[in-house]
């Protein structure tokens, strides 16, 4: 109850003193200066994805000439979706979207040209908390993962898999949950444990409804998980706005690696007006903690790979897609030399 009321008093005063920060250095900038509009569909809105939100509050993208329409895909195949018939002009999704859409054999596909996230967001929860835990000891046990060949879904695979469990055989993986609807359904009583992305794992565990267990992106490793991509046709005619969008991506990545997860939360809280701020401080910990933030927007060739087996070991990968072809880093180099 004191530390609540603690932020309750002070985050205010910080909260007015960093956005009047950005506020002036926004206003500080010639009203002359041409602007572009870039449309920008996000998978879903998270605090996974604080980096952008950083970028957005503190006037990053204004400050590059970017005016920001950002949109929920809710979903990534949507997201894609959006990109390929140019109703959007980026798309923030995992990069999964992208290998299946280059893998259909479109002559105008997709680039990824910039990482913001390089583990899975989701967590384990559990309705005990268990010290010792282990993943070997979910077998037998009824688990709420998500989506049937969603990237969420498809890492808890691979960790079970690596940990020695068959997940057709050991455990009950029930895909039969909507995404929105898990922690509801896991509170409600269904299952024994629940895979949930931040803060919903937070609340829970700080309603005593349950108790995060593991980091599924601790467990797999480094995955791109959420990055931007666009159309080759539109990199190509736009290559120094894809440079500027890269740019204030990467200036919110340099933030949210350099400052606490307090400030950082201060910051992004008007995208989220309904959050608890401790919970939302707690969550961004977290996902600190696990090295979730890519520091830099460049996609590792490794880290792809990696990605492109946790999808072949789900059986959702009909052939590997080149890294070279698929992955335009030439931006994120030219913004982090």
């Amino acid at each position: 109850m004191k530390q609540a009321s603690l932020y309750r008093l002070v985050v205010p005063l910080l909260a007015a003193v960093l956005l009047l920060g950005a506020a002036l250095a926004v206003c500080s900038r010639s009203n002359d200066a041409e602007r572009t509009t870039v449309r920008l569909s996000e998978v879903t809105h998270s605090v996974f994805y604080a980096p952008q939100y950083v970028a957005m509050e503190l006037g990053y993208f204004e400050e590059a000439g970017i005016d920001l329409i950002l949109t929920s895909g809710e979903g990534a195949d949507k997201v894609m979706t959006g990109v390929i018939s140019g109703s959007i002009d980026i798309g923030f999704s995992g990069p999964e979207a992208a290998i299946y859409a280059y893998n259909e054999g479109k002559a105008d596909f997709a680039q990824v040209f910039a990482q913001v996230t390089a583990r899975d967001g989701s967590f384990l929860v559990g309705r005990v908390p268990e010290s010792d835990f282990d993943w070997f000891n979910l077998a037998g046990s009824h688990i709420l993962p998500g989506r049937k060949g969603g990237v969420p879904y498809m890492a808890f695979e691979y960790v079970l898999k690596s940990a020695g469990l068959d997940p057709s055989s050991d455990l009950l993986l029930d895909n039969s949950i909507q995404f929105s609807a898990m922690t509801g359904a896991f509170l409600g009583g269904t299952g024994d444990y629940v895979t949930l992305f931040e803060p919903a794992a937070s609340t829970v565990e700080a309603e005593g409804r349950g108790y995060i267990l593991a980091s599924v992106g601790e467990a797999a490793g480094e995955i791109p998980y959420t990055a931007y991509y666009a159309l080759g046709s539109y990199i190509e005619k736009n290559p120094d706005l894809i440079a500027q969008f890269t740019q204030a991506v990467y200036r919110g990545q340099q933030y949210v690696a350099e400052h606490s997860a307090a400030e950082i939360a201060v910051v992004i809280a008007p995208q989220f007006p309904d959050a608890d701020l401790a919970i939302m401080t707690k969550a961004i910990q977290n996902y600190k903690d696990i090295g979730a933030y890519a520091e830099t927007p460049f996609l590792s060739e490794e880290a792809f790979q990696r990605l492109q087996t946790v999808m072949a070991s789900a059986g959702e990968l009909s052939r590997p897609a080149p890294y070279e072809a698929l992955v335009n880093n030439s931006f994120a180099l030219r913004v982090i030399e």
